[in-house]
């Protein structure tokens, strides 16, 4: 009797088919032809605005842009003058769940990368938006966090039962970076210090040494994955980009000399700003005491982190470090004001929710822009992003993958 063998990652995506639901198991979602009509084009590489025009969508890409009437057999989406920019990208987040995956995708957000989450959920969520079984946000699925006490992470595979005590070694993180790239994941997640967000850590003491970082990268890099950091802190943050990452997470306390040695790397800043607000601001994520008044001193010194990799041309990110779940507030359109009012020229902050964090994922030639033969990422807005970034946090059309996920059009004002 001969065996068929049948891939894990396909025995994987019919099994979360089976689990999303009853019509999920049957086929994906349709995916029509689409003339967004009437539209003005934001051109995030020129800040150029193309005024009336349609975008014709067909197969999930971007066909045409360009002047006309819709052609026959296209669903007509009218915009009526309103602003056509290309899906947001989320650089840092923790969703984990269908529900939140859905809150995200209707801030705009049409690309996020997983800043770790438990049981490989991310890398679910990945393939269920991927083969058209959830209209979503394209996911960039980092797993486990390879930090020093994985916990409960512990149970989502039964090859980390040796990792639950501890995780220090160069052998047993490159043990845990393992067991992540296993399974299927896109990038992998560190930490070069602690965190910020709860009262009995300091965000600026070192956890990795660049040797121990070090081996996780060169573990990664033996898949072709790059490896995201957490640090707040200097030296860890320092100890990281000389290991090799691809960002730096927060980076709150970074020197000159660290902001230096990223740029000469071409290290990435992902600076979660918006989230010191949380942590100062009663409600949302956050409500503790003393991390209200540690964001006090952390938001002047990220303040001066971010102006400073700015000027030294560090390549910034935009990442909203939430799990968007119902009581989740910061948001990627939040970041991108907060970098204007940092300095910013409104073109560059909304470069670091686009393109700029498509390069970071190394997409930028699939999707960030509308463009002929990219993906139909698409968000429209009330009025001009480049004149009024604030018109960010009220999206009235989401398309994801050229599905229409969110379309709020016949509430804007006439």
């Amino acid at each position: 009797m001969r065996l068929l063998l049948i891939p894990r990652c396909a025995v994987r995506l019919a099994s979360y088919a089976l689990l999303a639901s009853p019509v999920a198991a049957q086929a994906p979602l349709p995916r029509p032809d689409l003339a967004l009509t009437h539209a003005n084009v934001v051109d995030v590489t020129t800040g150029a605005i193309t005024r009336n025009a349609t975008v014709l969508v067909r197969n999930g890409r971007i066909e045409s842009v360009g002047s006309g009437s819709a052609p026959a057999g296209t669903q007509i989406v009218d915009l009526a003058g309103k602003y056509l920019v290309p899906g947001l990208m989320d650089a840092h987040t923790h969703l984990d769940n269908l529900a939140a995956a859905r809150r995200a995708l209707e801030t705009g957000v049409t690309t996020a990368r997983s800043a770790s989450v438990g049981s490989f959920r991310d890398v679910a969520l990945r393939d269920l938006v991927r083969a058209g079984y959830v209209i979503g946000p394209d996911i960039i699925a980092a797993g486990l966090f390879v930090t020093p006490d994985i916990g409960d992470g512990a149970l989502a595979d039964t090859g980390l039962g040796p990792l639950m005590t501890s995780v220090r070694t160069p052998e047993q993180l490159r043990a845990l970076v393992r067991v992540n790239l296993r399974h299927g994941v896109d990038v992998i997640k560190t930490r070069g210090t602690e965190r910020a967000g709860t009262a009995t850590t300091d965000p600026r003491q070192q956890v990795y040494t660049e040797a121990e970082l070090r081996a996780v990268v060169e573990e990664a890099a033996t898949s072709g994955i790059p490896v995201e950091a957490h640090a707040h802190g200097d030296e860890g943050a320092y100890a990281a980009v000389k290991a090799g990452v691809r960002s730096i997470e927060h980076g709150t306390y970074l020197s000159d000399s660290t902001l230096a040695l990223m740029k000469a790397k071409g290290t990435w800043l992902v600076p979660t700003f918006s989230t010191l607000y949380d942590l100062l601001e009663p409600g949302g994520d956050y409500d503790d005491p003393v991390t209200q008044a540690r964001a006090m001193h952390m938001i002047p010194r990220a303040t001066r982190t971010i102006q400073q990799a700015h000027r030294l041309g560090v390549k910034l990110a935009t990442g909203a470090d939430v799990s968007y779940t119902s009581q989740s507030i910061t948001r990627v359109s939040h970041e991108i004001r907060r970098f204007v009012e940092l300095g910013l020229t409104p073109l560059e902050a909304l470069q670091a929710a686009t393109i700029n964090t498509a390069e970071l994922f190394s997409i930028q030639d699939r999707t960030g822009r509308i463009a002929p033969g990219l993906e139909a990422d698409l968000i429209a807005v009330e009025e001009n992003p480049l004149e009024n970034p604030v018109t960010l946090q009220d999206i009235l059309l989401v398309i994801s993958n050229g599905r229409v996920g969110l379309n709020r059009l016949s509430f804007a004002r006439p």
